[in-house]
């Protein structure tokens, strides 16, 4: 058996592709061959044809890793034929016919409310001065200041991208819950963990544990990459 050895990782809402700086120095320490997808956040489907650009110039099957709003994003790429795996990071992970919209329509009694402000020119935007306690509470200060200051539009054909069929029914998922997450209630992530029939495990951290805990995100993509060798 031949472990996979490729990995694409897709960011979510509100950042760019470089909060996964820590998690690429892990993984390619231990011989993984790791992609980074950039996506547009315009739209869904134009996250989707991103990350299905990257997946074509792959040699080999690979990982496909989502954080957040990444999730959404390989819950509808994961039919690409390259994919032999899927890993939620604190991420969404939608059924068919949900959007993230969906499922944040209707948040449980006292869950924290993410300061989300209203749509500008069609496009999303998280509260500068409350970026760091609801999405990085665990990062630097300096970082997470930095990561608040750098936001990357996220657009509301984006947040509103209606799965067709998730990934996740074909495909082996694996799931690792942020117990500090203050974006995506901890009690939501297991709910949709559970339904994806993801193996699921815990770390301490906020919702941006890929920045903060990388040796535990990365222990997990690896995990699903021994757990889909390839014969």
């Amino acid at each position: 058996m031949t472990t996979i050895r490729n990995i694409v990782l897709v960011h979510g809402g509100f950042v760019d592709g470089s909060g996964w700086q820590g998690v690429h120095e892990q993984l390619t320490a231990d011989g993984y061959r790791v992609a980074i997808v950039q996506n547009p956040t315009l739209s869904l489907a134009g996250d989707v044809a991103a990350t299905h650009q990257v997946l074509d110039d792959l040699d080999g099957p690979a990982v496909l890793v989502g954080h957040s709003y990444g999730g959404a994003v390989i819950t509808e790429a994961g039919h690409h034929p390259g994919v032999a795996a899927l890993v939620y990071i604190a991420a969404f992970a939608p059924d068919k016919g949900e959007s993230v919209n969906t499922l944040v329509s209707d948040p449980a009694p006292g869950a924290p409310v993410p300061p989300i402000l209203p749509p500008r020119d069609g496009f999303l935007f998280l509260d500068r001065e409350k970026f760091a306690a609801s999405f990085a509470a665990d990062v630097p200060e300096a970082q997470a200041s930095f990561m608040a200051d750098s936001q990357v539009p996220w657009g509301l054909d984006a947040a509103g991208g209606a799965i067709t069929e998730p990934a996740w029914r074909v495909k082996p998922s694996w799931y690792l819950v942020a117990t500090d997450d203050r974006m995506i209630p901890p009690p939501v992530q297991h709910t949709m963990a559970e339904r994806a029939g993801a193996t699921v495990s815990e770390t301490p951290g906020s919702h941006a544990v890929y920045v903060s805990r990388p040796a535990s995100v990365a222990a997990v993509i690896a995990q699903a990459a021994e757990g889909t060798a390839t014969s």
